[in-house]
């Protein structure tokens, strides 16, 4: 197999000497890899533009809402029963900064590593940029913000934005608030795609990688530790540490656009020179 390094010099550029020798591992475990995992959390859609809610540059850095309400109690399920207004203003926010942002290369390199690999997309996000850079096996496990349910009958829609929508907006065949369909804090996962996550974790994978998440949640770290418990590569691409840094085979750290445009230059420079 030929080094990956030749011929990708300028898709390594933002990496390490650590960075590009963990690539080459990667590519060389990848070579008899047939079923990938991507967890993808806010630091990817970063790339595009869009905050990442908190800390540095983030949406929310205040410890309060203009309202006096910490913004998981604002965005949670019973804000949007007890206060739609307060919920619906902050999910407005969010919806604002996501607007207009489009897939960044590594929304891109995920998409066409399907016509190599058998890729599963397991996402946090609700921007639906997954969607919109082509991947087709997706459980966007948190929901879409533009997918929009009545909280009260069967009415669903897809919306481009939110301009043009009240403050919180009604049902058109029943009157009842609308809500986005994601999951608000203290809210439960959908069972159908937690079931749908549980089976392809029992299918395995022969490679999972951990990009842009601080894996917080048990089931974002869950299938990285279960795909190191079971021997597959595990690969965590994010600058800082989190939960899964210690458990993972490899580790890059840098920014998920340009790690994972690397990783398809190594690919296809090991395809090239086998």
């Amino acid at each position: 197999m030929a080094d990956p390094h030749s011929g990708s010099e300028k898709a390594s550029e933002g990496l390490s000497a650590s960075d590009r020798g963990a690539m080459w591992r990667i590519v060389v475990r990848l070579a008899e890899a047939r079923r990938l995992l991507f967890v993808t959390g806010a630091g990817l859609s970063a790339d595009s533009g869009l905050p990442t809610y908190r800390g540095v540059g983030g949406l929310y850095e205040d410890v309060e809402t203009p309202e006096g309400f910490a913004i998981e109690e604002a965005l949670s399920g019973s804000m949007m029963q007890r206060r739609p207004d307060v919920c619906w203003r902050h999910i407005m926010e969010i919806e604002r900064a996501v607007r207009g942002a489009a897939p960044n290369p590594g929304h891109e390199v995920i998409a066409r590593l399907s016509s190599r690999f058998d890729v599963v997309v397991l996402t946090q996000n609700v921007d639906g940029l997954h969607h919109a850079a082509g991947s087709r096996d997706i459980i966007d496990i948190h929901g879409d913000v533009r997918r929009l349910r009545c909280t009260a009958c069967a009415h669903r829609r897809r919306v481009d934005d939110y301009a043009g929508l009240s403050c919180p907006p009604r049902c058109p065949d029943c009157d009842a608030v609308i809500r986005p369909d994601v999951v608000l804090f203290g809210e439960m996962l959908p069972p159908a795609k937690v079931d749908r996550l549980i089976i392809e974790l029992d299918r395995g994978f022969d490679a999972v990688f951990s990009v842009g998440t601080s894996s917080l949640f048990p089931y974002i770290a869950e299938p990285v530790v279960h795909a190191a418990e079971a021997g597959g590569l595990t690969v965590e691409i994010n600058p800082s540490d989190t939960i899964v840094s210690s458990v993972v085979e490899e580790r890059i750290r840098a920014r998920g656009a340009v790690s994972l445009s690397a990783l398809e230059a190594a690919l296809t420079s090991a395809a090239e020179g086998a």
